[in-house]
């Protein structure tokens, strides 16, 4: 078996999605008729808290298009597996060190970083998968900060869903909900950041 985390049809869908990925935080595309009340508002609080956090040699996992990397201080390396998205990224940020690469292992040596960070990334792990990323994050960090999608009323705590990109085509994705406290006891007991309608922020 692979040691690595989510699966290939999970990992085609993100690549393929990289282009039109930023839709989902303005609202934008296919988002632009969602009924998302105090969406916005909330981005931006999170964006801001982010920003507030203390400067550190920083590892962000499944950076994505660095939507939220580039709001992060000090010396940051990001690293996402699809080299679409990774490509996005290193264009914003063009201080960081930023790499096509795996969560699970992950390519760097024990103690490397102060902080690892990760966005909606988490949620999407299976259970032998979150263990396995749990591992590798504290092995090459003291702090772990997760931000993923907040549990609220109308979903699932845990879903199959099926997603449409801008081609039309559809992708199953296996995505999970949290509230704070319960993510924050899940990696270990910790201090929920942030918990609000559309996202939780625990620092763990």
């Amino acid at each position: 078996m692979s040691d690595r985390v989510i699966d290939d049809g999970m990992r085609s869908y993100y690549d393929r999605r990289a282009a039109e990925y930023d839709d989902w935080w303005l609202g934008t595309g296919l988002f632009r008729e969602r009924e998302r009340p105090g969406w916005d508002a909330e981005v931006g609080e999170l964006v801001k808290l982010l920003g507030s956090l203390e400067p550190a040699r920083m590892l962000d996992v499944a950076c994505g298009t660095a939507f939220l990397t580039c709001h992060l201080q000090g010396d940051v390396t990001a690293i996402d597996q699809s080299p679409s998205m990774a490509e996005i990224a290193k264009a914003r940020l063009p201080q960081a060190r930023v790499m096509v690469a795996d969560a699970v292992p992950l390519p760097f040596v024990d103690g490397e970083f102060e902080r690892v960070f990760t966005s909606h990334f988490y949620g999407h792990l299976l259970e032998r998968e979150r263990s396995a990323f749990l591992r590798e994050a504290r092995r090459v960090a003291s702090e772990l900060i997760v931000v993923d999608s907040a549990l609220r009323p109308g979903v699932e705590p845990e879903e199959r869903q099926q997603r449409m990109l801008n081609d039309g085509s559809h992708h199953e994705v296996y995505k999970r909900y949290f509230n704070g406290p319960e993510l924050a006891d899940e990696l270990g007991g910790g201090e929920v950041l942030h918990a609000g309608h559309w996202f939780v922020v625990v620092t763990a």
